[in-house]
């Protein structure tokens, strides 16, 4: 029975997602429609109850009666209408109700996000109350105005606290919109009578010289006028040269102080954030946060029958006998060699069951270790592997393998209540570990993750649980991917997502990486990315991805100053040893440059290998990867290289895999996706609406693309003299230098670079270092400039 409950559970959660009250485009135009001509229908009907409800007050009662007709312009239904929602209800505030129908059918007509529609449903009925009150209390011989509702909630509150009570609360209400709504606050109050009173002032002195110009109009300018100060009434400027063109002999000069505390006052104005924060919660009151995934709004998630239950899904199968004989044949080993245990437990896991046990007092744990090999012999098993002591634990583990593993399915992991849950930016679900339990882990906290493995051990089922996991939680706009596959076969599935998730070259035809040159570029143009993406977080004050996706979604970031939305980027590399051998220190440097830098930025990279030898995983490498994953490994040797520890040589291959972050080593059976599941991902994926492109990375062209050929001057850039004035200063020849400072391309930066090498302004290329700047200064690069010029 148990059996049979786990098994409906992954239906249950398949129709959970099913909506029946969703409401088709072709309704939402047609209630839309509707809802827009109602108000209108109502609008009018309240507008002319004010000019009929003496005339339609005895007709309230007649309603029935076809012969009888009202003066309202909805007829005796607007004359009912109008009177219940006016004269029994909030009065004049009621015209408030129709303008909030209009909006609703608006929004639904057009299909537009109905986020901001309840904060508008809640101010117009604040506004109706306050209203209704307000007019039942400065208007009480007018009903009509404030209505019954008006009245009678004036009239209980004056019961309670008078009527300045009654008036100190509408004061409070005033207030509160003022506040909440257009953001009013003192001091900006106090700023506007500030500025209208020095407006005021300003034009009652511009008036004053005009009268005595009217006056003493025939009156000749004399020599002497220096004390005479013409004001330019937008720039506040004691200069104004297009008044003065007739008369050449007339100058007026500035004070050197008064323009220096201008200069200091328009700097202050400039520079308060305060003025920036206001702003962006008035745009964010307006518009709400900003949101990356409004381009693909009907991006729909792949939903869980997607996947396979792989053997048994939702539990284990317990074979009571095997367990016995295990725990039997353990105590008698231990026994023949004098080694008394006093407690034994086993926790049984997908693949593996781990007996924890207590050795008697005085019992030296090597003891037990070196035994290793008599356990396996006497257990009749494959890849005994002894925990001496557990972490944190006072037991000494000992991992045997089941007789009848359990296949780990994807769809199992997926539908955890753990991954669900998991309020990570990049969450992974890997598979089980021994007591059962779903392993989810973070890979924006890894930062980077390393794995390794012999042939057919589990290393591409690795890779595509990981991308999997992602697709499973992640929105197109928040995370892309850059996957390399050297041998081609292996991710190619994922070309049918090439629009929605993957990023390349602007000038690549396909998506997933397999030449080598290709991954030299795409890797430096990473490098260019991860440059830029560095300097955007320094211009924005803060130091990681996250912070600055925070900052931006709040609108404190401004779009034209180059700001925009950064998703993660996440590089795959199937088979690192194959691009090590063939390019070598080509593509060794960008890598251990993105391991180093690349984390605070949101780039972050999962490398595979069949071999974690020392030439493939050099130190550099192996120090920024604190995340490693090992599969079963042909000797000690490997297993230490890759995870600084014995254990992997000892796994029983299929998906058997260790993973550790640090100190603890965690034995994890990697969850079971297969091709066909992978494919039926992609291609739901891959039928919606997805963007115009492919996430495009920066242009890369290789550095020794330089040239000695002469440029001619009119050939040259517009921005040539701009550039050669940056690499001057800054004493730095580099065209990531010119692209950053200028916001220009690669390719034109290039450019640029090939033809001040030509005014020899800039050294030659000289490899990973940056060009010599020939020029020491700017008066040396004016005189180059001017003689370049005769």
């Amino acid at each position: 029975m148990a059996k049979k409950a786990s098994k409906s559970k992954p239906k249950a959660t398949a129709t959970k997602k099913r909506n029946p009250f969703k409401i088709s485009k072709q309704n939402k135009i047609i209630l839309g429609s509707l809802l827009i001509l109602f108000s209108i229908a109502l609008f009018f009907s309240f507008v002319s109850f004010y000019f009929s409800w003496e005339h339609d007050q005895s007709l309230l009662s007649e309603f029935k009666n076809r012969n009888e007709e009202a003066k309202n312009l909805l007829n005796k239904f607007g004359a009912s209408i109008s009177h219940f929602f006016v004269y029994k209800g909030f009065g004049i505030a009621t015209l408030i109700l129709p303008v909030l129908l209009c909006l609703t059918g608006i929004y639904m007509f057009l299909g537009l996000d109905k986020k901001g529609l309840a904060k508008k449903w809640i101010w117009g009925l604040l506004f109706l109350i306050w209203f209704s009150i307000a007019f039942g209390f400065f208007a009480v011989e007018s009903p009509l105005l404030g209505g019954l509702v008006g009245y009678e909630m004036n009239d209980f509150l004056q019961d309670y606290t008078g009527k300045i009570g009654v008036l100190l609360l509408l004061i409070f209400g005033l207030i509160f919109i003022l506040v909440r709504l257009f953001n009013v606050t003192p001091e900006g109050v106090a700023e506007y009578f500030k500025s209208k009173r020095k407006e005021l002032s300003a034009d009652f002195k511009s008036a004053r010289p005009a009268e005595d110009n009217d006056i003493e109009d025939d009156i000749p300018l004399g020599i002497d006028d220096e004390e005479q100060v013409l004001v330019d009434t937008y720039t506040h400027k004691e200069e104004i040269p297009h008044l003065n063109k007739e008369e050449d002999d007339f100058k007026v000069t500035v004070p050197k102080e008064d323009e220096e505390e201008l200069a200091m006052e328009v700097e202050q104005i400039v520079e308060e954030p305060e003025e920036i924060d206001v702003l962006a919660s008035k745009l964010v009151d307006d518009f709400g946060e900003f949101d990356p995934t409004l381009e693909l709004g009907n991006y729909k998630f792949p939903t869980i029958d997607l996947l396979d239950a792989h053997g048994v899904s939702g539990g284990i199968t317990i074979n009571q006998e095997e367990l016995e004989e295990n725990k039997d044949k353990i105590v008698e080993t231990l026994k023949n060699y004098k080694i008394g245990i006093a407690q034994i437990k086993a926790t049984i896991g997908p693949t593996v069951t781990l007996y924890e046990i207590v050795p008697d007092a005085g019992i030296r744990i090597s003891k037990i270790k070196n035994l290793e090999d008599d356990i396996a012999l006497s257990l009749a098993a494959l890849g005994i592997r002894i925990i001496a002591p557990i972490p944190g634990k006072g037991t000494i583990g000992i991992e045997v393998p089941n007789k009848n593993a359990t296949v780990v399915s994807m769809r199992s992991v997926i539908a955890s209540s753990k991954f669900q849950k998991a309020e990570m930016e990049l969450p992974i679900a890997f598979g089980k570990t021994i007591s059962n339990e779903t392993f989810v882990v973070d890979l924006a906290k890894m930062p980077h993750l390393l794995m390794a493995g012999a042939t057919g051990q589990g290393k591409s089922v690795g890779l595509n649980a990981v991308l999997t996991s992602l697709l499973y939680k992640k929105h197109p706009a928040e995370v892309k991917f850059i996957l390399v596959d050297p041998k081609k076969v292996e991710l190619t599935l994922y070309n049918k997502i090439e629009r929605h998730f993957l990023a390349k070259l602007p000038d690549s035809e396909e998506a997933i990486i397999t030449d080598n040159t290709k991954v030299i570029n795409t890797l430096n143009s990473l490098c260019i990315e991860m440059d830029n993406r560095y300097e955007l977080l320094k211009l924005a004050m803060v130091r990681n991805l996250k912070e600055y996706n925070t900052k931006f979604k709040a609108r404190k970031l401004n779009p034209n100053d180059g700001h925009k939305y950064l998703p993660y980027i996440v590089l795959v590399i199937d088979e690192f040893a194959d691009l090590i051998m063939t390019a070598g220190k080509e593509v060794e440097t960008p890598i251990a440059r993105l391991a180093q830098l690349a984390r605070a930025i949101g780039i972050h990279l999962i490398v595979a290998t069949q071999r974690p030898s020392v030439n493939v995983i050099t130190g550099i490498i192996k120090a920024n990867f604190p995340a490693r994953i090992a599969f079963r490994v042909t000797s000690k040797i490997d297993s230490r290289t890759i995870l600084d520890a014995q254990g992997a040589d000892q796994l029983i291959g299929r998906g058997d895999m260790l993973y550790t972050q640090g100190n603890d080593v965690t034995r994890i059976q990697c969850a079971f996706v297969d091709t066909p599941e992978v494919a039926k991902i992609t291609e739901y994926i891959g039928s919606q609406r997805a963007y115009p492109e492919a996430h495009e990375l920066p242009e890369y062209v290789g550095e020794d693309s330089g040239t000695s050929v002469d440029y001619d001057i009119e050939d040259r850039d517009k921005m040539f003299r701009e550039a050669a004035e940056v690499i001057v200063i800054a004493q730095q020849g580099s065209a990531s230098l010119i692209q950053r400072k200028l916001k220009l391309g690669y390719n034109r930066a290039g450019r640029i670079i090939d033809q001040l090498e030509a005014a020899g302004i800039v050294g030659p290329f000289e490899g990973s270092k940056a060009r010599q700047v020939l020029i020491p200064d700017m008066a040396s690069l004016q005189q180059l400039l001017d003689n370049e010029s005769l």
